[in-house]
């Protein structure tokens, strides 16, 4: 006697060797020994033997017609062995139930299992709903197939062209586009930016390191959306001293400028300006909700990514030769350079110049203030004032404890040119010159007695400190000890930094006797630190990114094979003239600081790096 079963979501057969009413001893038809439940059995025959019995069934399979099955099968809940005499025509020999059990067992989307051994047709929609997706997923299959051929032989499918820079950066893994790119890397060995790459999908590097960082940051693309115009700036009383700002010429976010009036007892007034964006931008607005999401300019070599739209920005820049809105910081200062008061109010500033660095520097440095040298040509605009200023910089520094210090050299990237065929100057450039000290003391000065402020009358800020070594953002007022300051904020960039904005709002209340818009205990600022700090490191990290990719593109550019480098620590050097540092491969053991040589080959642009070789020590 043989039997049919089921057993781990297969149909199978066996020989009876014994039969214990609730279970069998059975030989499976490879040979196999063990206990069957009786529950699990289908089918009891005689004849013919298992392995015949299945391959017999196995072939009748094939034969039999699925939608016609269905046909037969009718609306009611069947067992296979009804359904097999009723397809037959007769009392179905064990090869033809068999035959009907695996059609049912291997078909799910045209019969579904109701028990041991019964069925039951699949509705009408659900079939025809079923048949439609195989259809798909072999259609996709196809695809698939035809996609990875093309991708092994170095040839982009057309279909993936508009998804290259999605699939090398941040693919959706459940495209068809992924799978294939996925199954054609297992064959040829490549990352999926390799074979990308050697199928020419990736004609521009700049793109490819912008569009990664835009996917993750901007997903949604860099348009800001309609928004209505920002409120205009309420009337406010006129400043009494013409103002200028000092910024790089690529500079359309002017937040800051300063004036100055001499008076005849040779004390001076020194009006630091901050751009005023908060009298139009309201909390819980629309606008507000878009800086809040932005968070903050974004700079790289070449191009930024501005936080605020251009309209607005238009609206408060601190522009020249027009009258901005302002919250002013306001020092009187006597004849020794010793702080006398201060106050603060918002009003309206004649902004007169927008000095620029580039055009500055030759006329204002450290050769040509007061005694120290003679200018070049005539004097130029507001020389009194930024000599003055530079002198009560000097002296801010002391007062500060931070004087004399060891200043590193900046780099300025100057990109120009077509799209795919720039070019690149990288400029070094002193920190600490006197535009950078008199720009720099002016703005620790208003950001720590703003913050002074705050803290004085228990209004809500936030903080910049430093203790310990470690800088952080708080809410709670703390010392800046890298800048020897009681307190510090960051105000002074409203139309760049979103925690600007908030202060900002802050001290207008304080400066206006009105009731602040944030309490101290208010969510949305422990809120906004906490994205603002963790978007800021992303952006300043893209930067630094796009920095060192400009650097491999110099190198390039100017054909540098060899360069001069110092040792930076163990097996890292700083290349010189750049802002890069590199690993030096084939180097004995080197001291920090020492100086050596290498040879620079295998720049890669993708992964935005390069192999610097050992050559030789050279000379301090």
């Amino acid at each position: 006697m043989y039997v049919l079963y089921e057993e781990d979501g297969d149909i199978k057969a066996g020989t009876i060797l014994a039969d214990q009413d609730s279970s069998l001893q059975i030989e499976s038809q490879h040979g196999k020994r063990g206990k069957l439940k009786a529950a699990h059995v289908l089918l009891r025959y005689t004849a013919p033997a298992p392995a015949q019995v299945m391959d017999s069934a196995r072939a009748l399979r094939t034969e039999l017609d699925l939608d016609f099955l269905w046909e037969v099968a009718g609306s009611e809940e069947f067992g296979f062995e009804a359904l097999a005499q009723e397809y037959f025509g007769h009392k179905p020999a064990a090869p033809e139930s068999t035959a009907i059990v695996l059609a049912l067992h291997q078909a799910p989307i045209y019969f579904q299992k109701k028990g041991k051994g019964r069925y039951k047709a699949a509705p009408a929609e659900n079939l025809a709903a079923a048949k439609l997706g195989l259809e798909r997923k072999a259609r996709e299959a196809a695809l698939r197939a035809e996609w990875v051929a093309m991708l092994v032989q170095s040839e982009l499918p057309e279909a993936m062209r508009a998804k290259v820079f999605e699939l090398a950066h941040k693919p959706d893994k459940n495209s068809l586009e992924f799978k294939a790119l996925s199954d054609a890397c297992a064959e040829t060995n490549l990352s999926a930016v390799r074979l990308l790459d050697k199928c020419g999908a990736i004609p521009s590097s700049l793109e490819f390191h912008r569009q990664a960082f835009l996917l993750t940051h901007f997903p949604r693309g860099l348009a800001f959306p309609a928004l209505a115009a920002p409120l205009p700036p309420p009337e406010l009383p006129a400043g009494d001293a013409p103002a200028f700002s000092i910024d790089d010429a690529s500079t359309t976010e002017i937040d800051d400028a300063f004036s100055v009036i001499f008076r005849d007892d040779g004390s001076v007034r020194v009006g630091i300006h901050i751009a005023a964006p908060a009298l139009g931008i309201t909390p819980g607005s629309d606008l507000d909700k878009l800086a809040a999401t932005r968070l903050s300019t974004i700079y790289m070599p070449g191009d930024k990514i501005t936080m605020l739209p251009g309209d607005l920005i238009e609206q408060y820049t601190l522009a020249e030769n027009r009258d901005c809105p302002a919250l002013s910081l306001y020092v009187e200062v006597g004849p020794d350079y010793a702080i006398q008061s201060l106050s603060t109010k918002a009003d309206s500033i004649r902004i007169a110049a927008n000095l620029r660095h580039e055009t500055l520097e030759p006329l204002f440095n450290e050769a040509t203030i007061g005694e120290g040298g003679q200018p070049r040509g005539n004097d130029y605009p507001f020389r009194r004032e930024l000599e003055w200023l530079f002198g009560f910089a000097k002296q801010l520094e002391i007062g500060r404890g931070k004087a004399d210090q060891v200043q590193r050299h900046d780099y300025v990237f100057k990109v120009s040119g077509e799209k795919d065929a720039e070019r690149v100057d990288i400029v070094p450039r002193q920190r600490g010159n006197p535009i950078d000290k008199l720009v720099s003391e002016m703005m620790i000065l208003a950001n720590s007695r703003w913050g002074g402020m705050l803290a004085d009358r228990n209004v809500a800020g936030i903080y910049r400190a430093q203790t310990g070594g470690k800088v952080r953002m708080t809410l709670k007022p703390a010392p800046h000890e890298g800048l020897g300051v009681a307190h510090y904020t960051w105000s002074t960039s409203p139309l760049r930094r979103y925690v600007d904005l908030l202060n900002q709002r802050q001290i207008l209340a304080v400066a206006r006797e009105e009731t602040p818009p944030h309490a101290g205990n208010d969510t949305m600022l422990f809120a906004a630190v906490r994205d603002f700090e963790l978007a800021y490191d992303a952006y300043n990290d893209f930067q630094r990114s796009m920095e060192r990719y400009w650097c491999l593109r110099w190198l390039q550019q100017e054909g540098i094979q060899e360069i001069d480098a110092s040792v930076w620590r163990e097996n890292l050097i700083r290349l010189d003239g750049l802002p890069f540092v590199a690993k030096v491969v084939g180097a004995p053991t080197l001291n920090p600081g020492e100086r050596i040589r290498v040879a620079v080959a295998d720049i890669d642009l993708l992964d935005n790096d390069l192999t610097c070789r050992f050559l030789a020590q050279s000379a301090a």
